[in-house]
């Protein structure tokens, strides 16, 4: 796997944050759990833990249900935002350690991921409901299956 797939994998983990804040962490700590990312070794270890698994799925399915209510706040105010920035960083440097890549350039690529990824999730989310004419609820559990897909994927490259 060259350096620069391992790298843009680490800005697209931060992409699915961007989307679902906790996705990303969740997906991630998954892939470890199934061996298919590699931390031992690093300060991320932690990531493969049950404790881990549990915290950031709970985390995320909560996240999934509170996505839907009309009181959630915007993901692109400064509350959401900086979330998804920490969040995507942390999985953008657990992608980046897996592919024996920098950690702390895993955390950036991961951050600005995490802002693209919201700022682009927030722009079709409210364009396909107003083009399709449908209730947001639906288009919101498509970005979840989007979200949750892809971190799959994203992990399982390993």
């Amino acid at each position: 796997m060259t350096p620069a797939y391992v790298l843009l994998l680490a800005f697209l983990i931060g992409c699915v944050s961007g989307s679902r804040t906790f996705t990303g962490p969740a997906t991630v700590a998954w892939g470890a759990r199934a061996h298919w990312l590699n931390f031992h070794g690093s300060r991320l270890s932690f990531m493969g833990s049950t404790a881990a698994v549990v915290i950031f799925t709970l985390m995320a399915l909560f996240e999934l249900v509170m996505d839907k209510r009309p009181s959630t706040p915007s993901r692109l105010g400064r509350r959401g935002l900086t979330g998804r920035v920490v969040f995507g960083g942390l999985s953008g440097a657990c992608i980046a350690t897996a592919g024996v890549q920098s950690a702390v350039l895993g955390v950036v690529l991961g951050g600005v991921g995490a802002v693209v990824g919201a700022v682009v999730g927030y722009t079709l989310r409210t364009r396909l409901v107003r083009a399709l004419e449908v209730p947001d609820f639906v288009i919101a559990c498509l970005e979840d299956l989007v979200a949750i897909g892809g971190g799959l994927l994203i992990v399982s490259r390993f």
